[in-house]
């Protein structure tokens, strides 16, 4: 923590600080960490600037109230900064797409909270964008997750989404050499054998152009973001999907496509 650890106090109920393990879905260094104060109001800080406000049950006031409990227990101080913010900070990026915008919302680089926001019809209108035909693709969406997760290590699971995401986008069930999926299962067997992240495969060296690397490509539906999310699930060892990966950028597209009336 960036500050002298205060006293507990005699006869607190609280045994342990709430830590950002305890309330994102994490692993690691950083769900390790616990929250403080300083964290919660530079997220809320960031929320502000981007979307004008606080996002009621966002992470800014989960981790508020997080906060707030490791205060009461004097686990943490008033003003206090965990390291993980300190030095690593905490960042909304807003990834713009035909018809709308995915906000994601991280903590060193961790993602802990992600939200599809459609363009107002009326804007769209004076930009000139028929709404009603705009669709977001599967490889748009691909491409997207780029942003939001672009330097994850690929692994089995990634592998299995992407190649999910390619069957769907072009109609064939057979993992085509030198396509994405190819190039994704490729890379998740390569980085098994490593140890150091840095010298890993990423999401971003699969998924850069995309939408040029698939032979066709389709708008993002419901039912394709359900057979993307269930064989991500299905390969991944703890039955969840990443956070900002590969299955939430196509649920968010399909959700985005849905919203705007493009996809059926």
């Amino acid at each position: 923590m960036s500050q002298d650890q205060p006293r507990r106090r005699r006869g607190d109920q609280q045994q342990e600080p709430i830590k950002y393990g305890d309330v994102f879905r994490m692993s690691g260094d950083v769900a390790d960490q616990t929250v403080a104060p300083r964290d919660a109001a530079l997220m809320q800080s960031a929320e502000t600037t981007v979307m004008g406000q606080t996002q009621r049950g966002g992470p800014a006031a989960t981790m508020q109230s997080a906060a707030d409990r490791n205060v009461r227990a004097g686990f943490v101080g008033h003003g206090q900064a965990s390291d993980v913010a300190v030095n690593q900070g905490v960042a909304i990026t807003e990834t713009d797409l035909p018809g709308g915008r995915i906000i994601t919302e991280s903590v060193a680089g961790r993602v802990v909270g992600q939200y599809v926001e459609p363009a107002p019809v009326v804007e769209a209108a004076a930009a000139g964008v028929d709404v009603r035909q705009t669709a977001i693709t599967i490889g748009e969406a691909l491409e997207a997750a780029i942003h939001t997760a672009g330097n994850k290590p690929v692994d089995q699971s990634d592998a299995a989404a992407i190649r999910a995401a390619e069957t769907r986008a072009t109609g064939v069930d057979i993992i085509m050499p030198g396509g994405l999926a190819a190039a994704a299962l490729s890379a998740a067997t390569f980085n098994q054998g490593l140890t150091r992240d840095e010298d890993k495969v990423k999401l971003n060296d699969i998924l850069t152009d995309a939408t040029a690397k698939l032979p066709a490509d389709k708008p993002a539906t419901r039912e394709d973001a359900e057979g993307v999310t269930s064989a991500e699930i299905r390969n991944n060892p703890n039955m969840t999907t990443h956070p900002g990966g590969v299955a939430a950028s196509i649920s968010a597209a399909a959700r985005l496509n849905e919203g705007a009336g493009a996809v059926c």
